[in-house]
């Protein structure tokens, strides 16, 4: 695996994980700060400006929706939450909070690094030209034109605006009520129902298979993912 690079804010109140994840991507070429309460990962934030912050969920006084909460107040650095809780609520928590994805204990140091990267090409694609391009799907902010494999793809206004806000946060989880919230406001931030016919819809438009998307991933029970791809 060749070396990546970056700065990396790990916060975890347990040693032994701090440990690991400081040795497992050392190795990799990054530089690591370290961090065992909310309080600190907000210090070494303002002082070391990482590139990234792995977050644990279940800090003491402090837990790390709320570490979310502040960070999101003044920055936008990709944040990966680590976390023993399965539960769908508090991974939901975490996300609307401000969060870029999450993993569950114990995880690979492969798939770590994969969310890691995926994190982090999502701040490259939020501030590059306004044509996205993930694969053969191509979505022009400005003209509003969507072309997959080169032709033009027409879509509804709602299913439009619900492409629009994945293509915003591409690479990063976001939950149903915040699709909901962004496309159709906040009347409709708890109607699931309603964002899996429009997703359904945008899917048979867009995938070349629909049943096995390429582009638009389900995270179940949570939300959906627009992928990233070269």
């Amino acid at each position: 695996m060749d070396k990546q690079g970056g700065h990396v804010l790990i916060v975890d109140d347990e040693r032994a994980i701090r440990r690991f994840l400081r040795t497992s991507l050392s190795a990799q070429g990054y530089h690591i700060t370290e961090a065992a309460t909310g309080e600190e990962a907000i210090t070494a934030t303002v002082q070391s400006t990482p590139d990234l912050i792995i977050l644990d969920l279940g800090l003491p006084v402090m837990d790390g929706v709320e570490v979310t909460r502040r960070l999101r107040e003044w920055t936008q650095v990709p944040i990966i939450i680590l976390s023993v809780i399965q539960d769908e609520e508090n991974k939901i928590r975490a996300l609307d909070a401000g969060a870029d994805d999450y993993l569950t204990k114990p995880f690979g140091i492969g798939e770590l690094m994969a969310r890691m990267r995926a994190a982090m090409r999502h701040i490259v694609a939020t501030v590059s030209d306004p044509i996205f391009r993930s694969g053969d799907l191509e979505v022009d902010v400005v003209s509003r034109v969507v072309k997959v494999a080169g032709e033009e793809i027409q879509l509804t206004p709602t299913e439009y605006d619900l492409l629009r806000v994945l293509v915003n946060y591409a690479g990063k989880v976001l939950t149903h009520s915040h699709l909901l919230r962004e496309v159709r406001g906040t009347d409709y931030q708890d109607d699931s129902h309603l964002l899996r016919v429009h997703m359904s819809n945008l899917r048979r438009k867009i995938e070349p298979d629909p049943n096995q998307p390429r582009y638009i991933m389900t995270e179940p029970g949570v939300g959906y993912r627009l992928l990233l791809e070269d």
